[in-house]
């Protein structure tokens, strides 16, 4: 299940699938669960799905067989491991910009409330 991490779904679903290829729970070769199944899973849409499956196939993790599915890379597990530090410092650094903006959009909702109780004051 997608959790409300401040993380999109589809980066969530995208992580939990590269940990499987990573660690061979989804061996080279074998096939993605569907798309229906993938929802149930996470309990989402069919297109949160997709955008976690795009993001793994813009990844070179996984490769799709039109009429047939979606299946990991034969050499899917070196790529990940390769991209780990790269990807959790991106990650890392995205964090830091949501919780920056978090507290910028704290900052302007206090802001906003100040101001218009002054101009209601003043009216």
């Amino acid at each position: 299940m997608v959790e409300k991490t401040g993380q999109p779904g589809y980066l969530q679903i995208a992580d939990d699938l590269r940990t499987q290829i990573r660690t061979g729970s989804l061996a080279p070769g074998a096939a993605l669960p569907s798309t229906a199944q993938l929802c149930k899973r996470y309990d989402v849409s069919a297109s949160v799905v997709k955008a976690a499956i795009s993001v793994l196939r813009t990844e070179g993790l996984i490769v799709g067989q039109q009429g047939k599915g979606v299946f990991v890379r034969e050499d899917a597990a070196a790529s990940a491991s390769e991209e780990e530090p790269a990807s959790s410092e991106v990650m890392e650094q995205l964090a830091q910009m949501r919780n920056t903006l978090a507290t910028l959009g704290e900052r302007i909702a206090e802001l906003e409330k100040t101001v218009f109780q002054e101009s209601k004051r003043s009216r």
